[in-house]
């Protein structure tokens, strides 16, 4: 008897059932943070953003119901796909390891797609509006009486490399513009606030780590952001997807509306075409892949600040 008739040829429902498993298994990413999941039946899905709801006012004579500003915007699903290729000489062979390896990769490659698609909204924040018409980073979105902004400058000696004191009083700002925003009301919109991410560049990744990490700061001293722990949670998330070499972004993560929505038509689904098939016996090769459908866009931009070295 040959060796390669010692094995049993791994079959296509076992390699379905292994990627399941790990879509079973796959770990959540920062992505739930800063992004609301939203379930879609359409082609595409209109967002009507309300308008905050108005303070309460004294009661005189009668009630004055106010009418609520409504903003709306459509996100367009989109079709997305991956698949991989495994000779059918290997099916039959001991090679489950390798196949399994291959299949974790592929299905960890889809779970990722969500970060990667935000990651480009992030990147091109300060250029792509938002459903105010603004940009997503801006400094002018509209409020009762004037402007905000959430593109926010904050001087450094070195410009583009920030001491870990620099990068500690630029969270500091950037806290203070997410607990300043305000409604079209003039009324606070994060005044509750108390859990942020930060996501910064590879290159930023030493001094955002120092500054919200280590108990003493430079020259010894006591470091700001650690003691605030009891008041704020502060995470750091190093992003290799952010090129910048100057900025960083802080999101409030305490808030049912995020910054960015993920829009689900379909999850993840794995598909094969192996054991039995045309593509099999002509090809002597099977095909297994990931599809998934949806899309990404921007939220509440007032649950992100930008902040730029200068």
């Amino acid at each position: 008897m040959g060796a390669a008739a010692q094995y049993k040829a791994i079959s296509s429902q076992a390699v379905i059932a292994m990627m399941m498993s790990r879509l079973d298994t796959g770990s959540t990413s920062w992505v739930d943070e800063c992004a609301m999941k939203v379930s879609s039946n359409e082609a595409s899905e209109d967002y009507g953003w309300l308008g905050a709801v108005p303070a309460m006012s004294e009661f005189v004579n009668s009630r004055s119901p106010a009418e609520i500003k409504e903003y709306s915007f459509s996100l367009a699903n989109k079709d997305f796909d991956n698949s991989i290729t495994f000779k059918k000489k290997d099916m039959r062979r001991d090679k489950t390891g390798m196949i399994r390896l291959r299949v974790n990769d592929l299905v960890s490659r889809a779970e990722d797609l969500p970060a990667s698609l935000i990651s480009k909204l992030i990147m091109n924040g300060a250029s792509s509006p938002c459903y105010d018409g603004q940009y997503f980073f801006d400094t002018d979105h509209p409020t009762k009486g004037g402007v905000q902004s959430n593109s926010i400058s904050v001087t450094a000696a070195t410009g583009t490399s920030p001491t870990v004191s620099e990068f500690e009083d630029a969270v500091l700002k950037a806290i203070e513009a997410i607990l300043g925003f305000k409604d079209e009301h003039g009324e606070p919109i994060n005044q509750s606030a108390s859990q942020f991410t930060i996501q910064v560049p590879i290159a930023m990744m030493g001094a955002a780590l120092k500054a919200v990490n280590a108990v003493l700061g430079e020259g010894g001293k006591s470091a700001v952001l650690p003691s605030l722990q009891g008041e704020f949670q502060i995470k750091i998330v190093p992003n290799a997807r952010l090129t910048w070499s100057d900025s960083f972004v802080l999101y409030r993560t305490d808030s049912e509306v995020k910054p960015f929505i993920i829009q689900e038509e379909e999850p993840i689904e794995p598909w094969a075409i192996g054991d039995g098939t045309e593509h099999e016996v002509k090809e002597k090769e099977h095909l297994y892949g990931v599809d998934w459908a949806g899309n990404v866009g921007y939220g509440q931009w007032s649950g992100a600040v930008k902040v730029t070295f200068t």
